[in-house]
């Protein structure tokens, strides 16, 4: 969609300018003039300007070729690294389900990568009806180029209504170049996912504003309808082993695989504590420790419950914990049995990534802090006297 002003025929009224409520239109010498990134495509200047009819709203052309009708199916990209399925996967298939009965439509799953078409049953056996497999020596370490342009290859021949795919690390890198190669929309972090009864377009729900609203997307004008999904907001499908489906392998030249960067090395993270995003109990500190090396109590405590560390953004910031600990709207969404959180007062933005774990207890001097709204227990003390407490009659 772009907006323009029709120089010859505009005559310097400045109606547009006041009827804008963006403030994107300015007037450079006796012509109006649009601020492409301040328009929100309103209409407001072109109820404005009837009379002349200097300003116009042009739709891409592809939303008036394209013919929705011939996008069917729900596919869930089947995200893997070193041939490991990734489990929000599983989350998406549980979710993609109930959408697919929504709409009578197929559930299918894509999988992409080298040595990865003996993953294509898992897929089946927790719910998708198709697996479309793209297995090739030159995929076999993920660049987001080369992984564009195999999924890109195969939307334009099977062409689906719906696109589904983690909001990770790699969810996040290259599903935004396929939105980009498929001039469609995506709708990034969504946490809530349904059909609208009357249009059957894809309800995108997202945290905005920091967490205080929540705001819908819908995308009617363009297929198919993508959308990035947080971790840990659905439950995982069941599996099934006696679930029958196809299992679709299509070859694609290794040429058109290229791309203008290459994995140099990959160094795996060790940790001594469990993936956070796996965990179910995650003990978590922020800025009530008051320095990097009280840390040292998080861990203690983590590891002899079995469980991850995680933290504050406050304490991400400080540089006192690596980000990949974060909880929170800008860190991950987590929902552990139990989570513990120390030192931690609970803005909007960290009780977003955590408030939906089934028990928390959170510990905290301030008897007034927001975490305690939400906690199952709350324990009101200094975190140097109740942590190492609880570390003592543990190892009791």
């Amino acid at each position: 969609m772009a907006i323009k002003v029709l120089n010859e025929k505009c005559v310097g009224c400045k109606l547009c300018v006041s009827s804008c409520a963006q403030g994107a239109i300015t007037m450079t010498g006796k012509k109006a003039f649009i601020d492409p990134v301040k328009c929100n495509y309103c209409g407001a200047c072109i109820d404005a300007c009837k009379k002349f009819k200097a300003i116009l709203i042009e739709i891409d052309r592809k939303a008036a070729t394209q013919d929705l009708a011939l996008y069917k199916g729900i596919w869930i990209y089947a995200e893997q690294r070193h041939g490991e399925i990734a489990s929000v996967v599983y989350e998406l298939l549980n979710e993609g389900r109930k959408l697919a009965g929504q709409l009578n439509e197929e559930l299918c799953a894509v999988l992409i990568g080298s040595n990865v078409t003996a993953k294509a049953n898992e897929l089946i056996m927790h719910g998708a009806d198709k697996v479309y497999v793209i297995d090739s020596n030159c995929l076999g370490q993920f660049n987001d180029e080369s992984y564009a342009k195999a999924m890109v290859s195969l939307v334009e021949e099977y062409k689906p209504n719906i696109i589904l795919t983690g909001a990770t690390a790699i969810g996040r890198s290259f599903i935004p170049k396929v939105a980009v190669m498929l001039k469609t929309g995506l709708t990034a972090d969504c946490t809530q996912l349904d059909i609208d009864d009357y249009t059957k377009l894809l309800l995108q729900t997202r945290p905005a504003f920091g967490g205080n609203l929540m705001a819908t997307i819908t995308c009617p004008s363009f297929r198919p309808q993508m959308a990035t999904v947080r971790h840990k907001v659905f439950k995982k499908a069941v599996k099934d082993p006696n679930r029958k489906g196809l299992i679709i392998t299509k070859n694609i030249m290794e040429d058109c695989l290229i791309a203008r960067t290459r994995l140099v090395e990959f160094i795996k993270e060790e940790e001594a504590t469990v993936n956070l995003s796996e965990a179910d109990i995650i003990v978590s500190g922020g800025r009530g420790l008051g320095e990097a090396k009280n840390f040292a109590l998080i861990r203690e405590l983590a590891q002899l419950i079995n469980g991850a560390v995680g933290a504050s953004r406050a304490a991400v910031d400080a540089g006192w914990i690596p980000y990949s600990h974060q909880v929170g709207q800008t860190g991950k969404t987590v929902c552990p049995k139990l989570y513990i959180a120390v030192g931690i007062s609970g803005s909007i933005q960290h009780m977003a990534g955590m408030q939906s774990s089934e028990n928390i207890i959170a510990i905290n001097k301030d008897p007034q802090a927001p975490i305690f709204e939400i906690a199952t227990y709350g324990i009101v003390g200094d975190l140097f006297e109740v942590v190492p407490a609880l570390i003592a009659k543990i190892k009791k």
